[in-house]
């Protein structure tokens, strides 16, 4: 980010209401020099400031007299939300340049992720399966789920507009999501009764912030259309990536006493996401790219975004637990 752009950031302000205060814990390191090899992002501050705008902007509201406030508000938000993604995107960029463009050698690279994609085969999880005590496998799960974005939702924002087989692979991956119509099958609700019987507190100021990076990330590429391939290519690599540790996290549920009911939310994403990343590769990523190789380089760029936060999010996650940090929850 340049000089002049670090200006007008610094000059931004949230409005609301009839309050206006200065965003000043979003934008704490931009206001001091800070070495070019340190990120302005990646940091407490601004990953809370951006989730807790992320919660209030995404919730079903009304008409607000105050709408043209929270317009300009929400501008600068974008802003800073498009220069968060830019330098995650600077990250992997040459890494994604590289990928084939041609379909059958697409294919192999992504389907590759899974064994020596960023974050594959982290010790955390094994550990967390055969060794956690009830307190760390919680203290695990809270961080989850404070940071879970709702895929059901990603998918959704994620399809829209998109060519007729993608859109229709993410249609059905939806109503699997949604537990084809049956309330008592929706994901979500699962998430949220193991927040119950885990007795957690998943809210965003106890969360660490490379969690929050991870659901910001997923939001940000959801939600804006000049991302939105890389959305498709970071919804699809969680499907293949995500079956073993969910395996390894049910194995540990159930090491502690839950049972198949209380952890069925791992249980079922260990099983489900195998068939899921199947024909998510068959049915909406082959078709995109058959149609414009441009598109393999944007969602290698999305899947390779998703598995470095998921990185950082392993690592930070074993320095906590590991090193007994933040270890019990009370």
């Amino acid at each position: 980010m340049n000089l002049e752009g670090l200006k007008q950031l610094r000059r931004c302000r949230f409005v609301g209401g009839d309050k206006t205060e200065r965003i000043n814990p979003l934008l704490h390191t931009l206001d001091k020099d800070v070495p070019t090899s340190t990120s302005q992002f990646l940091t407490d501050s601004f990953q809370r400031g951006l989730a807790r705008w992320n919660r209030e902007r995404l919730q079903p509201g009304f008409p607000s007299a105050d709408w043209q406030g929270q317009f300009d508000r929400d501008s600068r938000m974008l802003r800073l939300e498009g220069a968060f993604l830019e330098e995650l995107r600077s990250e992997i960029r040459d890494e994604a340049a590289a990928v084939p463009t041609d379909v059958e050698g697409f294919i192999a690279w992504f389907e590759e992720l899974k064994a020596t994609g960023p974050g594959q085969g982290d010790p955390l999880f094994p550990w967390l399966a055969e060794h956690a005590t009830r307190d760390e496998l919680r203290w695990f799960f809270e961080q989850e789920a404070a940071g879970e974005a709702g895929f059901d939702d990603l998918v959704a924002y994620t399809q829209v507009k998109l060519p007729t087989a993608p859109k229709m692979e993410l249609a059905r991956n939806y109503w699997d999501e949604m537990g084809r119509g049956n309330a008592k099958g929706m994901h979500g609700p699962m998430l949220d009764a193991l927040v119950e019987t885990l007795e957690v507190n998943p809210v965003i100021e106890n969360t660490v912030w490379q969690s929050l990076s991870l659901a910001n990330a997923m939001t940000a590429m959801a939600t804006t259309r000049r991302y939105a391939w890389h959305s498709v290519g970071a919804l699809g690599v969680i499907e293949l990536t995500a079956p073993a540790r969910a395996a390894c996290v049910a194995q540990g549920l159930r090491r502690i006493g839950l049972s198949d009911r209380e952890r069925r939310y791992f249980q079922l994403h260990a099983v489900l996401d195998i068939k899921h990343s199947e024909d998510w590769n068959r049915e909406a990523l082959r078709p995109a790219v058959a149609e414009d190789p441009r598109r393999a380089t944007a969602i290698a760029e999305g899947a390779l975004i998703r598995l470095r936060c998921g990185e950082r999010c392993f690592d930070q996650y074993r320095a906590s637990l590991w090193n007994g940090a933040d270890r019990a929850l009370g």
